[in-house]
């Protein structure tokens, strides 16, 4: 009994080694095709998880250079702030400062002398009810005629730099107006030159002439009165520039004349002639005067 049961549990035995084989057998193939179901999957995750990495670390790299530049940033705006409060400094020191005053320029001497002796003699001897009454200078003209220019180019420029020198402007250039056959002269041909002063070159001018110029002249024998034009505005013709001190007799190409113009604010010839008579212009002198210094 016991070997027919140990035959039939051998056969038995035998098919569960089999079946157990076959299960193993069996089984070996499946394990197989999940290794080859798991190796590309297994690369893909290592792929995606190296991938993963890479963009970490792309990411940290750019988190390390954005924090630098920030920092770089931060360092630059504190020292352009630092840079801009120091301006700021300095602006606010030198608003602070005062600025130099300029020292004021004197006034000629003929100005000071007209304001405090010449006006109040002229308001008391002309009884005047306003200081603005008074008659004073406003305007020096000076003219040169340039007929020569027709013939002499050079003229022009000899009597600029001439005027230039006497008055310490450069003057402008007077032109024709129309058109003269006889005398070939064409509508804008220069044919003159003048200048005119006021203000501080006014007096200094009008100071120079009467201390300086008129003096040299040849056998001066005074001014005369009856140059005035009837509203207190004098004329004086000189024949030779080289009565000035600025002009130097041998720098000039020939002698030249030249008209002086005194304009005022004077409302007759009377009270222009005392105006110009207390400024020290030379007038000839009258019967009445010689026989009072008599």
């Amino acid at each position: 009994m016991t070997t027919k049961q140990d035959e039939s549990k051998e056969p038995e035995v035998q098919e569960t080694a089999a079946d157990a084989g076959g299960s193993t057998r069996r089984s070996t193939p499946k394990q197989s095709g999940a290794k080859s179901a798991k190796g590309p999957a297994a690369k893909a995750g290592a792929k995606a998880a190296k991938g993963e990495a890479a963009t970490g670390k792309a990411a940290k790299a750019k988190a390390k250079s954005t924090g630098k530049g920030a920092a770089a940033k931060g360092k630059g705006g504190a020292s352009k702030s630092a840079d801009g409060a120091g301006k700021g400094r300095a602006t606010a020191e030198k608003a602070n400062e005062q600025p130099a005053r300029p020292t004021p320029r004197a006034l000629p001497r003929l100005q000071t002398r007209f304001r405090e002796e010449i006006a109040p003699q002229l308001l008391k001897e002309f009884a005047y009810t306003s200081p603005m009454q008074v008659p004073r200078l406003s305007k020096i003209v000076l003219n040169i005629g340039l007929g020569e220019a027709l013939e002499n180019a050079k003229a022009i420029e000899n009597a600029t730099n001439d005027l230039s020198l006497i008055s310490g402007q450069r003057p402008i250039a007077t032109r024709a107006r129309k058109s003269i056959a006889n005398f070939k002269v064409r509508e804008g041909m220069v044919l003159g030159l003048a200048v005119s002063l006021r203000g501080r070159r006014m007096y200094e001018f009008f100071d120079r002439l009467i201390s300086s110029a008129l003096p040299r002249i040849r056998d001066f024998r005074g001014v005369p009165r009856e140059s005035f034009d009837g509203r207190g505005n004098f004329t004086l013709g000189l024949r030779e520039q080289v009565i000035f001190p600025e002009i130097d007799y041998n720098s000039i190409d020939r002698i030249r004349g030249l008209q002086i113009v005194v304009v005022t604010s004077a409302r007759t010839d009377q009270e222009g002639l005392r105006l110009l008579e207390l400024l020290g212009v030379p007038f000839t002198r009258t019967e009445a005067d010689t026989t009072a210094a008599a």
